[in-house]
């Protein structure tokens, strides 16, 4: 009985943590996310990372098994990799909120980032923010980003805020960044 009530009050905590939970209509198949060591039980704090973070900590243990995978297993569509390859990256720099306990967040920064790496985005123009299960992060000015759910991609051009892809993106990580970034061109 005491593992059965554990397991319910961790499963809680997962499916409220990172998201508001969605009717069945509104959810989307996602297939199958990428494999991780189950030996590792993430909503433990002991694996979050906190605070401003170097990308480089996702490519080792226990962050490695999911961010790798996740990594090496998305396809984003080449065509719009070949549309964000047309946009001036100079003035563009992105601020990205994650919570490395949540499942969102380990599915959608490893494909993220794939995008980043085919575009040649500037990596010094990326900063990370982890958070905890409250959605609290030890960074000054943090508040002011009023964020909700995780991963939260912020993109700004000049240091303006010119668009948001919150939790799961709308057609795709690229295409929603694509239209982002081209939704004041037209």
């Amino acid at each position: 009985m005491k593992k059965y009530l554990s397991a319910v009050i961790l499963f809680t905590l997962l499916m409220s943590g990172c998201r508001t939970l969605k009717p069945a209509a509104e959810s989307k198949s996602t297939g199958s996310g990428p494999a991780e060591n189950p030996t590792v039980n993430f909503s433990e704090p002991g694996t979050w990372l906190l605070g401003y973070i170097n990308a480089g900590l996702f490519s080792r243990p226990p962050h490695s098994d999911w961010f790798v995978k996740g990594f090496d297993e998305y396809m984003p569509v080449q065509e719009v990799i070949t549309q964000l390859n047309r946009i001036d990256k100079e003035d563009l720099s992105i601020k990205i909120v994650l919570g490395t306990w949540c499942p969102d967040s380990r599915r959608e920064v490893p494909r993220f980032m794939k995008i980043i790496d085919l575009w040649q985005f500037p990596a010094g123009n990326i900063t990370f923010v982890g958070v905890d299960n409250s959605k609290i992060a030890p960074v000054g000015g943090y508040d002011t980003l009023q964020i909700e759910r995780v991963p939260t991609f912020i993109i700004m051009q000049n240091k303006v805020e010119t668009g948001r892809i919150i939790e799961n993106p709308v057609t795709s990580l690229e295409q929603d960044m694509l239209n982002i970034l081209t939704r004041n061109e037209k």
